[in-house]
Order: C-alpha cells, then structure tokens, then sequence
C-alpha cells in the first residue's frame, strides 16, 4: 500500500528542494570545515516553515502531518547534506514537550523553536553509560523551588548552538529506571558550559559536543513530564527516533544507487564502460533489491507510525535492519567508484562516513537486538 503523498505533499516537497539548492548546497563544504552550520540557516528553515512541521499550527508548527519529515529527511539526505539537525529539533526534541510539556511550556518553546530562534538538543547519553540510560549518573537534587543539576553528558547533537536542552537526570540516584527525570536547561543558565567541538568520523557539517552541568538550577516548573517518569517518557518517543534512523538509511541506499548508475554507465575500463562489466550488473542487482526490500518495509513502518502503531520491537527492527543494510550498499557502491569513490568531493565518500554511526546512535545494534528478543 502506497503511503498517502497528496498534492499537497509535492508543493512541500518543492519548497525543500529549492531551500535546500539556495541555503544548504552552497555552503555546507564550509560549515564542514567549521564544525556547524550558521544560525543565519537555522532561522531561514524557520520562515520557510520547514521547522516543526507536524506540530499543531497553534504552537507555531506546520500543522501537518509526519510525511513532511519524511520528505525533510529525504531531500537533505540525496546529498548527504547532514549538517543541520534540523530533524532532532523538530522530530525528536519538540514532541517531547508537544506531549510532555505543561501549557505554559508549549506556548513559551515550540513557536520560538518554529521560527528557528530557539535551538534544541537533547542529553540523554554519558561518557560512562552510551546506551544504558537507566544508569545514567547526572543528578539533580531538589532544593525548595530549584533543581541543582550536576553531571556530564556526551555525544550531543546541535551541542554548541542548542539555546535549549533537555537534559536526562536522576531526580532518585537510588530509584534505577524509576529515579530518571527529563529537566528543560536554558543554556544562559550558570554553571552550564559546553566542551569542544567534537571531531568525528562523518556528519562532520553537525555540531556534536560535550556538555557540563556545574551546580546549574533550574526552577521546579522546568520539570518535563512527570518527576521519575522520564525513562518511561523516553521510551515512548524513541520509537519515532528510531524511525527516522530508517528514513535516513533507505534515502542514503536509494541515492547511492543512482550515483553508482550514473557513474558506472559514464566510467570506461578496458574499453568499455563500467557497467558493461558482469560483476558491475550483478552487483548493481544486489544493490536495488536491498534497496527495493528495504523501501517496501520502511514504508510499512512509517504507515504504522501515522496510524500511532509502531511499537517499540518493530521500531528496534527498523533501526537495526535498515542501518545494517545502508552500510553494506554504500560500501558495495563505493567499491565500483574505484579510487574516486574515497574522494570526498564524491557524495558516496561522505555516505560512508555518515552511515555508520546509524549502527549507534539512537540505541546501539546490540541494543536493539535485545530488545527484539525480549518481545520474542
């Protein structure tokens, strides 16, 4: 069954398109070397409507519905362009407090978070726990109308640019899953600070940092969710998380189809082109059934999603499958590249960087095989 695309859908997906050639092409080589985008593009995001999309017009949002991520997700990532986190911001972050937040809280964020003037993060991971977020060790203590947070978190998508973050802290260090709570941070807050700007081996255009939380208080209403729910809150929304891992990889395959088509069928050996060769066609084969199968069961992911019925060992399967298989067709695609394939002015050299921390984050592998196999 074909996913509901509406005419609506192909106008949007337009308007990415050209936002993505005007703002996003001519200048990600240089936020690659920088380490982060410009907050000049953060903003325009937000007075295109490409922010928020699918939160309700009324805090600010588009309005729409989940496709227009999807559509987000895929025009950004036919280039690799995967410098602005734009999806944390709008499909991780703001559904949080969508459905978490109190009504003060959504009036205050998601319209500034729309315009692009607010940018989020979420902390979830530490350098000692990675996946294990029942054992995370930041607290925050309560002090009358404060909480005192103090701990460290790693590994932070839009790290150094976040105005905002929500940060995962153990309210009951004694309570294991049931201690966590998730606390709204304003970076201007004292005793926040961030470290470097980590080096990493691809999404190098995405700011990713340390962060330091000294003392920082907050005021109680900062509270997101309920006060030892916050493993339970984060188990709900990484569904979605891990959904968009998928969207990401199936683009990325579907891409580095076409780059290969396109360079096998214009590259000659031996006096003849590239494709000509069996090997190449045999391979090209493998590359567009994993493609084609791998399409087939997104599709029937995302459809579950917009009904509300992706459940959390379905979620885990997207993840693990599609983010395996992304890493075995860029490899396979870059190989009939030969040696231009590892040059990075070729998209398909910045595909295999980026592909293969899809294998972590969001929940290791390994993770998610085990959560699969408790469902069993």
């Amino acid at each position: 069954m074909a996913l509901p695309y509406s005419s609506e859908h192909a106008q949007f997906r337009e308007t990415v398109r050209r936002f993505v050639d005007k703002e996003i092409a001519p200048h990600h080589a240089q936020w690659e070397k920088e380490g982060a985008i410009s907050r000049e593009a953060w903003r325009k995001a937000g007075e295109q409507g490409l922010l928020l999309t699918n939160i309700p017009a009324e805090y600010g949002g588009g309005g729409a519905d989940f496709l227009t991520s999807v559509i987000m997700i895929e025009e950004m990532m036919r280039h690799v362009f995967s410098g602005p986190g734009f999806r944390l911001h709008s499909d991780i972050v703001a559904p949080y407090i969508l459905h978490l937040g109190t009504e003060a809280q959504k009036q205050r964020l998601l319209p500034a978070m729309a315009r692009g003037e607010i940018i989020t993060a979420i902390a979830m991971t530490e350098p000692g726990t990675g996946s294990d977020l029942q054992n995370i060790r930041t607290l925050a203590r309560r002090d009358g109308d404060e909480f005192v947070i103090s701990g460290q978190k790693t590994f932070i998508t839009n790290g150094q640019l976040a105005d905002l973050i929500i940060v995962a802290c153990k309210t009951d260090a004694s309570a294991g899953a049931k201690g966590v709570s998730l606390i709204l941070v304003e970076a201007d807050r004292p005793g926040f600070s961030r470290g470097r700007n980590l080096e990493k081996v691809g999404m190098k255009a995405q700011d990713t940092s340390e962060l330091f939380f000294d003392e920082v208080r907050v005021p109680v209403t900062n509270l997101l969710g309920q006060e030892g729910r916050g493993f339970a809150h984060l188990m709900s929304e990484l569904p979605q998380e891990r959904l968009l891992v998928g969207i990401t990889a199936v683009t990325v395959m579907e891409s580095a189809l076409n780059w290969t088509l396109d360079y096998t069928r214009d590259r000659k050996a031996f006096g003849k082109t590239i494709a000509d060769f069996q090997n190449t066609r045999f391979k090209l084969a493998e590359v567009k059934t994993d493609a084609t199968v791998a399409r087939t069961f997104l599709d029937a992911c995302i459809e579950r999603h917009m009904r509300g019925e992706l459940d959390v060992p379905t979620a885990a399967m997207c993840k693990w499958w599609l983010s395996e298989l992304e890493c075995k067709v860029v490899d396979t695609c870059l190989q009939l590249f030969g040696g231009y394939g590892y040059m990075r002015e070729y998209p398909i050299a910045r595909a295999y960087e980026d592909a293969r921390v899809h294998r972590i984050y969001a929940g290791s592998n390994e993770i998610m095989k085990e959560i699969i196999a408790r469902s069993l």
